[in-house]
């Protein structure tokens, strides 16, 4: 399967989408088609801050139909804060979404988690995964819900984690963890792994990329005949 990629939002986070699939598709010793566009992370900011969907949806939509032209056959935004306009993308989108929302909290579920703490942009947290049912979702409180926000904003915008910004991440999520009673720690931006990749935090996380990387991953393998491979 032809898999899209709406990307840049970071730039970091795309990177990883891609060495994420790259490596799946290598361990299956299977062939993988994929074409990537380039969103304007000071775009999504300006219309995330605006509380603009329907603007954002349009943007993505214009990506989209690039890549229906290229050949892909489902589209991925590869960033959570992007999904702040996914239904009204969905109405308008030319390919089917593979939503990241929707994979993480089929991931919750079947991880029996009824109760996981949030790490992310100031839109994730306030909208505790944009509304996910059936799943407690647990913000930071006070001063560290915009301590992370803009920790998370500049580690995006910079593509690096500083020692400060991931002691801070750490901290929150320790305190989630061990005082909010979470089952574990949902890093609810894809560029957290920036900050966690290779450091033992002290509590358990869930990756939300890494989450939707997987299912992308299994959709791309699961409609690539063996005779490709």
């Amino acid at each position: 399967m032809h898999l899209g990629l709406i990307g840049g939002i970071g730039p970091a986070a795309t990177e990883f989408y891609y060495r994420g699939l790259v490596r799946a598709h290598g361990e299956a010793n299977k062939p993988m088609e994929l074409t990537l566009v380039h969103a304007h992370l000071p775009e999504l900011i300006h219309n995330m801050t605006a509380n603009a969907p329907q603007l954002q949806a349009q943007v993505f939509f214009r990506l989209a139909q690039r890549l229906h032209a290229a050949g892909a056959e489902v589209v991925a935004i590869t960033s959570m804060a992007g999904h702040f306009c996914v239904r009204e993308f969905e109405r308008v989108s030319p390919l089917p979404i593979i939503n990241a929302v929707a994979e993480l909290q089929a991931e919750l579920v079947r991880r029996k988690l009824r109760r996981v703490g949030l790490l992310g942009t100031r839109v994730v947290m306030a909208s505790r995964l944009y509304e996910m049912s059936d799943i407690e979702v647990v913000v930071p409180a006070g001063e560290c819900f915009k301590a992370t926000h803009d920790a998370y904003v500049a580690l995006a915008a910079s593509g690096y984690a500083t020692e400060q910004q991931r002691a801070l991440f750490f901290a929150v999520g320790r305190e989630l963890y061990d005082n909010q009673h979470v089952d574990a720690v949902v890093l609810g931006g894809t560029d957290l792994f920036l900050a966690f990749e290779g450091y033992d935090c002290g509590f358990p996380v869930i990756d939300s990329a890494q989450v939707h990387i997987d299912a992308l991953s299994s959709t791309s393998l699961k409609n690539t005949s063996a005779s490709e491979g």
